[in-house]
């Protein structure tokens, strides 16, 4: 009896000696690192994609070193069901608990994508492409679709002047469409209430606050004078007159190398405001929050006309008389205004 006694007492402490054992061997191991050279690993889990395979991805990836303990880690803490597919930025100093943790969480690769105002939908394509590496043409495609415009609650010909310029964060897991939403929709949370009235108060149409903003941001960088631009544009529409806008004429013009000529101002094409009353069918570029103010609150000028000074701000003229020497002035001579 007392034999058995003393042998189970040996077991005993063999068995916990061996947990201790193996319970410090397992905190050396989760909080260990492969090396110390924190170099990045772009690994893309699958959706449906085995256990084993993940595992293996890893360690092939250098993100961690002993697939079978990751794999017991993993299990001992039922972690293993809960994996999340999508795209994932791992570097080679990470410790096992913290890549386990990102994959539990769905801690996937999100992607910045910054669209500057004033951007137009090819512009905004290219980004999509270099960012995402979504093809122009699907891109195209979609944002030119009367059907897919009208899903996304925009009565346009297509979403030109609708993708709010902002910094957006997408992972590639979201589809096309979802990405496209979430642009059209920021522009309708700043296009609010408000907005809407004012709107109505002017007698235009959405669409048509869209349209002159995109001009505006297109005729100025400068913050200040976009009020003022409104109002030239605003006073011009009240007499009937020509919005006679370059920027406008520019997008009608298909490989435009840079320059506007005379002969692109009498071509005639369906944006060339030069040529056609009132608006184009569509905005021209996405317009800003600013754009969009000013065009709702355009100032109260007198002003019909302005010309570039050559310094980023423009000298507006209340008569053509006005306008033909300052256009002599800053365009035929050269001048840079103060």
């Amino acid at each position: 009896m007392k034999l058995l006694i003393r042998f189970a007492i040996a077991f005993l402490v063999i068995t916990v000696a061996a947990a201790l054992y193996l319970s410090h061997e397992y905190n050396q191991y989760i909080h260990s690192t492969p090396d110390n050279k924190n170099e990045k690993r772009l690994i893309v889990i699958e959706q449906g994609e085995s256990i084993p395979k993940i595992i293996a991805k890893l360690e092939e990836n250098g993100v961690i070193v002993g697939a079978k303990k990751f794999y017991y880690f993993a299990r001992l803490n039922k972690k293993l069901r809960a994996f999340k597919f999508g795209e994932y930025e791992f570097t080679t100093s990470m410790r096992p608990i913290d890549v386990v943790n990102k994959l539990i969480t769905g801690e996937i690769k999100k992607y910045k994508l910054t669209i500057p105002e004033g951007y137009n939908i090819y512009q905004v394509a290219d980004v999509f492409f270099d960012k995402m590496g979504i093809s122009r043409d699907d891109f195209l495609e979609r944002c030119m679709s009367k059907d897919f415009t009208t899903r996304m609650g925009i009565n346009a010909p297509m979403l030109e002047g609708y993708l709010f310029p902002d910094t957006y964060y997408f992972n590639k897991n979201m589809s096309l469409d979802d990405m496209i939403l979430k642009m059209v929709w920021n522009f309708k949370l700043h296009f609010d209430k408000k907005m809407r009235a004012r709107a109505k108060e002017l007698g235009m149409t959405r669409h048509e606050i869209t349209t002159l903003a995109s001009i505006i941001e297109k005729e100025t960088s400068k913050v200040s004078e976009m009020s003022i631009i409104s109002g030239v544009f605003h006073n011009r529409l009240k007499i009937n007159m020509m919005l006679q806008s370059d920027p406008t004429v520019i997008y009608g013009i298909a490989d435009f190398d840079g320059n506007v000529t005379r002969k692109h101002l009498r071509t005639f094409t369906a944006y060339n405001t030069y040529k056609i009353k009132g608006f184009p069918p569509t905005p021209i570029a996405n317009p800003g929050l600013a754009a969009l103010k000013a065009a709702l609150n355009p100032a109260d000028v007198p002003y019909l006309f302005f010309v570039s000074k050559n310094n980023g701000s423009h000298y507006f003229s209340e008569t053509f008389g006005k306008h033909k020497k300052a256009v002599r002035k800053f365009q035929v001579r050269g001048e840079v205004g103060k």
